[in-house]
């Protein structure tokens, strides 16, 4: 077995970290911004510098190639993205390019020339902090998202993808939906479990099912101070009930039923007026489809029965549905040979986040390596990971795209 460079690693992520940091230790490089535009220029230096060569595709992904001896062969792809929140962390994707470097560093190092060309990708805003959707290159790459879509997608201040592509330099010719041998991707867990259990490396096996509905309850306006409770139909309180009931329904699907309302509106809001239209959003998640199809249903069924109730109107529409994603058996199989050849401690375990390894699952073999963040913390300026978990992570990496990228 073989083992990375891992002060060189911590070291990279360090000075990555110097590029937009945040008063509070954390970065903001929002996609195709000043700072991202900074941050990939630094890592394209490094790459060159190993050797590889960069290539650009129309929606502004980014990849690092190392020939293999057979450089016709699809390649064995690393990476993640560097764009972060606007008040992200260090780790956050940071960690998955980077570790896809560290790998071809060491490989160097060691005079090693695989069968396959490597690759290191920097996918275009993953974090959809500046564009919408989330994981946009990725999706454009895969075919999940048409590029003209992408690259009319504005920020907040009307700025297009495609204008941020020129301004950065970063409007590119390789072709989407190249054909790639397998994928792998090195990340943060961005959540408490493995470190719970004092496990240095998580060995993903997919990524659970999303499903997102926007909610809008009408009842009626009216005055605070003339308007007896018993005749009102104050459509906040009815959403009160209504996430109270939902809360309820995470405990029937536990433990691996999710359920989060992440954003509530009151429209036209005013001290003494009583509410009479609120939106909310809600987010359900579930390693299973058939329990993601039963959470949805079971969460419209509540909804419906407290507007009845309290005679509201709601329009429940579903944003968005992601299926469930198991990782390919070979992939996963190559990184639990790696990790136990390392003998390094571990567990199974499914990501409960988004990330670009879920659209690339349906382009190409593909998995992901977990390692533990302090506390569980991500999308936060003091999201944080330990140096020996950084480098295990990137030694279980190593192994696994050695294995897989020696292939004929």
């Amino acid at each position: 077995m073989h083992t990375c460079n891992g002060t060189r690693l911590w070291d990279s992520l360090m000075d990555m970290a110097k590029v937009g940091p945040t008063a509070k230790g954390g970065n903001c490089r929002l996609a195709l911004s000043k700072e991202d535009r900074e941050g990939r220029e630094l890592f394209a230096g490094w790459c060159r510098e190993a050797g590889m060569s960069i290539h650009v595709d129309a929606i502004g992904n980014l990849f690092a190639r190392l020939p293999g001896r057979n450089d016709t062969l699809p390649p064995v792809v690393m990476g993640s993205h560097l764009d972060t929140q606007p008040k992200g962390g260090r780790f956050d994707g940071i960690y998955g390019v980077l570790a896809g470097l560290e790998v071809v560093r060491s490989l160097q190092d060691k005079g090693i020339q695989l069968e396959r060309p490597l690759e290191v990708a920097v996918w275009t805003n993953e974090e959809g902090a500046r564009f919408t959707p989330a994981m946009l290159g990725s999706a454009v790459f895969t075919g999940e998202l048409p590029l003209e879509k992408a690259l009319a997608s504005c920020d907040a201040d009307g700025i297009s993808v495609a204008e941020a592509l020129e301004q950065t330099g970063y409007a590119g010719d390789l072709p989407l939906g190249r054909e790639f041998d397998a994928y792998f991707e090195a990340h943060i867990e961005q959540g408490p479990i493995l470190e719970d259990a004092g496990l240095p490396v998580g060995l993903v096996t997919g990524g659970q099912a999303i499903c997102w509905l926007d909610i809008e309850v009408r009842g009626q306006a009216a005055h605070a101070g003339t308007t007896p409770m018993p005749l009102r139909h104050d459509a906040l309180f009815g959403v009160g009930e209504m996430i109270t009931a939902l809360e309820q329904l995470s405990r029937d699907f536990a433990p691996k039923g999710l359920v989060t309302v992440g954003q509530l509106q009151i429209a036209r809001s005013s001290r003494n007026t009583i509410p009479g239209h609120v939106a909310f959003t809600l987010d359900l998640r579930h390693h299973e489809d058939a329990a993601i199809a039963d959470m949805e249903a079971n969460a419209r069924a509540l909804i419906d029965q407290v507007a009845t109730k309290r005679g509201l109107e709601v329009q429940i529409n579903r944003h968005w549905l992601s299926p469930a994603t198991p990782f390919n058996p070979a992939c996963i199989d190559a990184v639990r040979k790696a990790i136990e050849g390392l003998g390094y401690p571990y567990q199974p375990i499914v990501s409960g986040a988004g990330h670009d390894a879920i659209h690339l699952a349906r382009h190409c073999p593909t998995t992901m390596v977990f390692i533990p963040c302090v506390g569980g913390l991500s999308h936060n300026e003091a999201e944080d990971a330990l140096p020996n978990d950084v480098t295990m992570g990137c030694d279980v990496l190593l192994n696994a795209v050695l294995t897989r990228a020696d292939r004929r």
